[in-house]
């Protein structure tokens, strides 16, 4: 339940949100004509969310016929072991026979299925839906000859190339399950995914490219490997031109070898409610959760979300901003887009520096790209490198048709800067690794409603989003409590966590029975729209990328001379928030307090990876606590953004407030610090 100790301060931020509108109040309503051509009747999309609610039987049992199925479903919906629930049982489909071959077999065999844009290799490649269902089904014979077959899962830690979206479709082609490991991770992160899904195989290349540096990915998959208990059979590496990796003999394969010499395989039929793929997560303990993505469930999520949610139509080109890593990479560059018949972009570089802040633009204007879906973290750094958006002259985006935002809350500034430059709507929506696809946004497809700037609109067709108070009661308008999602979800939504029910329950469900715990906390105004304000745990957003400070705590709380530590997250500019870490050294520490921060820096780099965007650290004489013991992280975080807040009714001495206010100011924070109200 939200304690009453974090309703007043969410309040407050609340509050400056509401001021922030009023500044904004030139972008606060307007309406653009709908993608689907032509102006909906008003009420559209509440008519329709209405509908979803009511009867989501019919509701998805009608969606469900936009997608193959070798089998009809028996059931649509079986909620009877609640909490659990499952979506279309008893039917029978496969995810890349509706990413490829029922396009090719529908005509659009000659169209372009994916575009691999690379300003860091300097390469653009096309792949027709033909072609790269060839190369899938070529390299799914390759995995088959290794032994990967129904149900065994196949890590894949791949830079942004075509080689990764292959494996992906390779692997659900077989009836396997995938299993995408960001490449910013480090070794041991690896490791813990590798002993909590037990790949058969291991897909992965001798390299990724940052701007202006290579990073060889082989020495992190071998020492991921060694710290692992559960050893794969075998590893198939891409090996790229820029950098040859080592193999291990009798482990190690080369990609071009054993695609060259397999035979094409066919789709194999899966259950609807069968795992398409396990995509990791950050847990509060440190211990990742691995997200369950059942197949049928996927598919027709996906399929429709992408007429009704982006307003976008088979043969157009879409293009999410984002790496295969993540949920948005999953779903939206590789996986809708495709069932929907459309062309997706691979784009490998940065917002900025490859090779500067107009790569976007020139994206969007050489494929001739109608939608794109980026963070607004990438906006922010495109901002300040051009905040008149003077690199936007050189291209023409005359088929540009909207810019959606999402992966962290999106500040009115950013949302204004991209109305204002682009000249068309700008979307902010929101939504979680565990849903797979939007909880809230304004819908393009169905109505466009009006824009309210800090607010993602309102829950999309399918979600009932709710938000309970301190008193666990279900909250009035413009009250701040916990957000949360009526059960039973609906399709596309993790069923469970994979091979861990009871933690599944306990992490989502435990707090408010018969609601999805979302973990973030907010308000629905007056007008259903809803406001998503703060986290509720130690879970930190820093670009988009959810990450533990839990996680980095036990990184610290490792190093020798180390007695105590927190880390909280801190506001940022550009990446919304970073990390920042407080160290107690033991009275016997005999190193330097400059060379201990050093040293844990080093740790996370190491340890979780450069992705955690861990680069600062503080030694203080002791940590803010309540009596009972419990460290005060959110006064520390309110301390740190200059934010408003009460003395804490049970902390243990209120001058360390002042001293962990002192040690800030030495960092560059806390500048405005005028102590407790």
């Amino acid at each position: 339940m939200l304690g009453t100790r974090r309703a007043p301060v969410i309040r407050e931020i609340a509050a400056l949100t509401c001021r922030s509108w009023q500044a904004l109040g030139k972008y606060a309503c307007f309406r653009v004509t709908l993608m689907n051509g032509g102006m909906a009747m008003a009420g559209e999309f509440d008519r329709l969310h209405r509908e979803s609610l009511e009867n989501p039987h019919d509701f998805w049992a009608n969606a469900a016929e936009e997608v193959f199925w070798y089998r009809k479903w028996d059931q649509v919906l079986d909620d009877s072991a609640a909490p659990f629930s499952r979506w279309f049982v008893g039917g029978r489909t496969n995810t890349a026979y509706n990413a490829l071959d029922r396009h090719i077999l529908d005509g659009r065999g000659d169209q372009v299925a994916l575009i691999y844009d690379s300003p860091v290799t300097d390469t653009v490649t096309r792949y027709t839906y033909s072609e790269l269902r060839d190369r899938v089904a070529r390299f799914a014979g390759a995995l088959r000859d290794l032994g990967v077959g129904y149900g065994d899962r196949v890590i894949i830690y791949m830079p942004m190339i075509p080689e990764a979206v292959i494996a992906m479709l390779a692997t659900a082609r077989l009836g396997g399950v995938h299993s995408v490991v960001f490449g910013g991770f480090a070794p041991h992160e690896l490791a813990t995914r590798i002993d909590d899904c037990t790949p058969k195989c291991i897909v992965s290349a001798s390299c990724g490219i940052e701007p202006g540096r290579l990073v060889p990915y082989k020495p992190l998959l071998d020492a991921a490997i060694d710290h692992a208990a559960h050893k794969p059979d075998h590893c198939v590496i891409f090996q790229r031109p820029m950098a040859e990796a080592e193999m291990v003999a009798g482990r190690d394969l080369d990609w071009q070898a054993v695609e060259a010499a397999a035979a094409p395989a066919d789709c194999v039929e899966v259950e609807a409610t069968d795992p398409c793929y396990i995509l990791y997560t950050s847990g509060t303990t440190g211990q990742p959760k691995g997200v369950v993505r059942p197949t049928g469930g996927h598919l027709v999520a996906l399929k429709w979300s992408m007429p009704h949610i982006y307003g976008v139509q088979p043969g157009e080109v879409f293009w999410a901003a984002s790496d295969v890593g993540w949920v948005v990479g999953h779903s939206y560059i590789v996986y809708a887009p495709l069932f929907h018949g459309c062309t997706s972009v691979l784009f490998e570089g940065k917002p900025v520096g490859t090779p500067d802040a107009g790569t976007f633009w020139r994206v969007i204007a050489d494929h001739q790209v109608s939608v794109m879906f980026t963070a607004p973290t990438a906006i922010r750094a495109i901002k300040k490198e051009d905040p008149d958006g003077a690199l936007l002259a050189r291209h023409d985006l005359a088929h540009f048709r909207a810019q959606f935002l999402a992966g962290e809350r999106c500040d009115p500034d950013t949302l204004a800067w991209c109305e204002t430059h682009l000249k068309v709507p700008a979307v902010d929506h929101w939504w979680q690794t565990e849903s797979g696809w939007p909880i809230v946004s304004n819908c393009l497809g169905i109505e466009q409603l009006p824009v309210k700037p800090g607010s993602p609109t309102k829950p999309v067709p399918g979600w009932d989003v709710q938000v309970i108070n301190a008193e666990g009661q279900r909250a009035a308008a413009d009250e701040i409590g916990a957000i949360v999602i009526k059960l039973p979800m609906p399709p596309g939504a993790l069923p469970t966590l994979w091979q861990n029910d009871q933690r599944f329950i306990e992490s989502y469900l435990t707090e408010f029975p018969g609601y999805y715990q979302t973990g973030d906390a907010g308000f629905i105004d007056g007008d259903g729209y809803l406001h998503v304000m703060s986290r509720t745990d130690d879970i930190i957003n820093v670009a988009g990328h959810r990450l533990s400070t839990g996680a980095m705590e036990e990184v610290l709380a490792a190093h020798g001379d180390v007695a105590e530590c927190a880390v909280i997250g801190v506001a940022d500019a550009l990446k919304g928030q970073v990390p920042l870490g407080f160290l107690v050294l033991k009275d016997t520490a005999d190193k330097a307090e400059d060379e201990v921060t050093r040293d844990v820096v080093a740790m996370v780099r190491q340890q979780i990876g450069p992705v955690a965007a861990f680069k600062q650290a503080c030694v203080v004489g002791r940590l803010p606590k309540t009596r009972s013991g419990k460290i005060l992280r959110a006064t520390m975080q309110k301390i740190a953004d200059n934010e408003a807040y009460k003395m804490p009714a049970t902390i243990d001495d209120p001058v360390i407030l002042d001293e962990i206010a002192g040690a800030l100011q030495a960092l560059g924070y806390a500048d405005d610090h005028k102590g407790a109200s």
